[in-house]
């Protein structure tokens, strides 16, 4: 089964139970994959949160029910995952500027969020064709020096990225001296899911070494296996990045003969990488198989 089919398993596993509350993780095991990847590849595919589609959809099979039927609005509420009519009120107005009640009068069906259908025509769609090769080759294995943190990327509601990672490696940077045997050149990002149903993720700023006969104080030691990966060149400044990987996990993935392994991804930063410039480059590098 491909990665298409996999993610239009999981929006139709969504859209038979609109009406109950529904685990992010359990979506993702119906549809045959850990919840980090079916999230990361769901979001690069749609440009939404897992978590937020769900809750659209939800609402939008709210407003059917205001526009084809009868049923009060507080039933219809507690349907779509609110604990009260006024909080279910406050939401829909929030969102679409009218209140149900106005809503139902008015017969508004435009203001519906449809269910997602992904296959091939719509990826080309959405990236316009986009082409990018990757270099596909296998790294040996590596031990790695480096700091961590744990954060929430794009594909989550609860995204604080860009608070948790820069202070990481400014800090990694500072004190990037007492790391020993150093193989020197380049250092790297290392990016897997946490342990468990979340969509939280581990980060480690890191560096290669030959060997380690101590470890800094607040360092962690990181071994990588020897894995076949699909390199990708990113351009542009830093931040960016995103839309690299966006494309890596739909377009190119969805499309490949190949799968994600499981493993740990890769930021490779060399001496042509500089966070604020245009001409920056970095490579991200997926685990394949």
């Amino acid at each position: 089964m491909n990665y298409l089919n996999q993610i239009q398993r999981g929006i139709d596993f969504i859209e038979t139970y609109l009406e109950e509350d529904i685990p992010l993780a359990t979506v993702a095991r119906e549809a045959g994959l850990s919840q980090w990847h079916y999230q990361r590849i769901f979001k690069a595919l749609t440009k939404e949160t897992l978590k937020n589609y769900i809750r659209a959809r939800r609402l939008a099979n709210a407003l059917d029910k205001l526009l084809e039927t009868r049923m009060g609005i507080l039933n219809i509420a507690i349907l779509a995952g609110y604990n009260s009519q006024e909080a279910f009120t406050r939401a829909f107005k929030e969102h679409y500027a009218l209140t149900p009640n106005e809503f139902r009068q008015r017969g508004r069906r435009n203001l519906i969020v449809r269910k997602l259908k992904i296959d091939e025509s719509y990826l080309r769609h959405i990236h316009h064709n986009m082409e990018h090769i990757p270099e596909l080759d296998t790294r040996p294995a590596m031990l790695l020096v480096g700091m961590h943190t744990r954060f929430y990327g794009s594909d989550s509601d609860k995204n604080n990225l860009g608070e948790q990672l820069p202070p990481l490696w400014e800090r990694f940077i500072a004190r990037l001296a007492e790391v020993e045997h150093t193989v020197p050149g380049c250092c790297y990002g290392v990016v897997l899911p946490a342990a468990g149903d979340s969509d939280e993720l581990e980060y480690y700023a890191a560096i290669e070494v030959r060997q380690i006969d101590a470890l800094p104080a607040g360092m962690h030691k990181i071994e990588i296996p020897a894995t076949n990966y699909a390199t990708f060149l990113h351009r542009g400044v830093g931040k960016l990045v995103d839309q690299t990987v966006d494309f890596i996990y739909s377009s190119w993935l969805c499309q490949s003969e190949y799968r994600h392994n499981g493993g740990p991804d890769l930021e490779i930063y060399d001496a042509s990488f500089d966070p604020l410039s245009e001409n920056s480059q970095m490579r991200y590098a997926i685990p394949i198989a």
